[in-house]
Formats: C-alpha cells, sequence, structure tokens
C-alpha cells in the first residue's frame, strides 16, 4: 500500500469526479425510450414493421416453415417456429426497445425499437 502515499487530495477529487460523473451517466445511456414498433426481418431483409399499440398476429414465412408472431398489449414475441431448440420461443414477451428474438434455423428475427436509439454491448 505504499502507492496510497502518491495520491494528494487533488488526486482524489479526480477520481471521485470521475466515478460520479461515470455513475450518473450509466442510465443515460440505456435509457431507450417507450416500445413503439416491431421490426421482422426475415434472411436479413426487412418483412415488416408492426405498430405494437394494435394487437394481431402474423406468420413468417422462412425455409423450414411458418414463424408466428404475436403482438398484446405493447410487446411482441415469438408464439411458435419450426426449428429445433425452440431458443426464440422461449425468449417469451418482447417489450423494452432494443430487444431482439433471433430464429436462427428458419433465418426469422423480431426486434422491438423505441423513439431513441438503443445502445448494447456491440455498440460500445
Amino acid at each position: 500500500m505504499r502507492w496510497l502515499a502518491f495520491f494528494r487530495p487533488g488526486d482524489w477529487l479526480t477520481i471521485a469526479l470521475g466515478l460520479t460523473v461515470c455513475a450518473a451517466s450509466f442510465p443515460l445511456a440505456w435509457q431507450a425510450g417507450v416500445a413503439e414498433k416491431a421490426v421482422i426481418k426475415r434472411g436479413g431483409e426487412l418483412f415488416a414493421e408492426i405498430d405494437l399499440a394494435r394487437d394481431r398476429r402474423i406468420d413468417v414465412p422462412g425455409p423450414l416453415g411458418l414463424t408466428t408472431i404475436a403482438v398484446e398489449k405493447r410487446r411482441v414475441r415469438v408464439v411458435s417456429d419450426p426449428g429445433s431448440r425452440q431458443y426464440c420461443v422461449r425468449q417469451g414477451w418482447l417489450a423494452r426497445p432494443g430487444e431482439i428474438a433471433i430464429c436462427a434455423p428458419n433465418q426469422v428475427s423480431v426486434q422491438v425499437q423505441g423513439g431513441k436509439e438503443t445502445y448494447d454491448s456491440i455498440s460500445y
């Protein structure tokens, strides 16, 4: 702990200020507003943009068969998929902007988008 002797009061102030700025900016960087629409892609290309204000179901054809997507109460989910592992079905309801369910074997994905662009670990 001899290295602590090299710190001056101004150093501690700089460290405290830096930590405070990081802690205060963290919630601001990760908020994305209210979920407004779901973007459905098939084979990497846009298939449909669905407004989350209206409840409905949509069938998306893929190489393995139909993937069924449901919208209820401003949230979206994959109801059924012909893939064997069912990862996208087990993802459950998606309600926050930036959330995504990917049905890789059937090449279908659904992502929730909001008013602001979201940031995730890949963006950084």
